[in-house]
């Protein structure tokens, strides 16, 4: 009896073929040219381009967008993540004075603006510090990767994440988006792990699937959507609190009055401790540390 004979006999043997062999006996039918195999209708719904971006399979669309990065780092042995938001305009430290220098000719506001980024270009060089030390810290628990480095795959303080992660030798993640603007991932994201986005929706869910802190750095209106949900997620008590660490206290305090929305009474004066303000990467991490009782602070050897 030959081997293909015997699997046939075999109860455990697939009786269907999967359906990347389904999409080669396809492949060989339409090689035969007729009215039939040539019309649309004709593919098969999986390998039908057009028929998927059609609007009626929106929800399909967004089932894969929710399972295919799930499996993907599932497969990768990630268990939790440490998510870095921010802006994608701040310059790395070293590029901070190139940026002054040009800025020199330009109208008054816009060279303010140059100012004023090149200023919270610190806050870079902390994303990176931060990540370096998640990432050189290396916690394993039942098996599994922890506080891996997660960021939106972009440029400023999600390529900061990504770059402090790569100095210490660790994978990291990046969630990028689609854009009418050209958005490439930053070249410090792990390829495996670098994962492409058509809805914002799904991807702010991907951030916090697996996230157990959560870095928040100054940025726009991205940054702020991010981190706004995030608070109202654990102040609804859709999600367990997880240390929420706001950098720049300076830069957020003067474009968002916390207290006067506590004292307005739209929200609770207890609700302003949901999130930790922190400096430095260090602060940062000995928090995360003593919120989860790990034992590993920044001072720790």
């Amino acid at each position: 009896m030959t081997e293909e004979e015997k699997q046939k006999r075999e109860l455990a043997d697939r009786k269907f073929y999967p359906a990347e062999q389904e999409a080669r006996f396809e492949k060989k039918s339409l090689a035969q040219q007729t009215p039939q195999t040539e019309h649309p209708s004709y593919k098969l719904a999986f390998q039908d381009k057009d028929f998927l971006l059609r609007e009626e399979l929106r929800p399909v669309r967004f089932q894969l967008e929710l399972l295919k990065p799930e499996m993907i780092l599932d497969e990768a042995n990630v268990g939790s993540t440490l998510v870095m938001y921010g802006s994608a305009r701040i310059p790395p430290p070293e590029a901070a004075e190139t940026a002054l220098e040009g800025a020199k000719k330009l109208p008054e506001y816009e060279r303010k603006v140059v100012e004023n980024l090149v200023a919270k270009s610190k806050y870079y060089g902390e994303a990176q510090k931060l990540a370096k030390l998640a990432s050189e810290k290396s916690v394993i628990e039942n098996g599994k990767r922890q506080f891996v480095v997660c960021s939106g795959g972009g440029p400023s303080i999600m390529e900061a994440a990504n770059r402090g992660a790569s100095e210490a030798g660790a994978e990291s993640i990046g969630l990028n988006i689609i854009l009418p603007h050209e958005q490439a991932p930053n070249s410090y994201v792990t390829p495996y792990l670098s994962l492409n986005f058509h809805y914002f929706a799904l991807r702010k869910m991907h951030f916090l699937l697996r996230a157990r802190a959560v870095a928040v750095f100054p940025g726009g209106f991205g940054t702020f959507d991010e981190f706004f949900e995030l608070l109202t997620l654990i102040q609804t008590g859709k999600m367990k609190p997880i240390p929420i660490l706001l950098f720049g206290k300076d830069f957020w305090t003067r474009v968002v009055n916390f207290e006067a929305i506590a004292e307005e009474g739209t929200i609770s004066k207890k609700d302003l401790e949901l999130f930790h303000w922190c400096e430095t990467a260090e602060d940062a991490w000995d928090y995360l540390c003593d919120f989860y009782d790990l034992g590993c602070r920044s001072s720790s050897d």
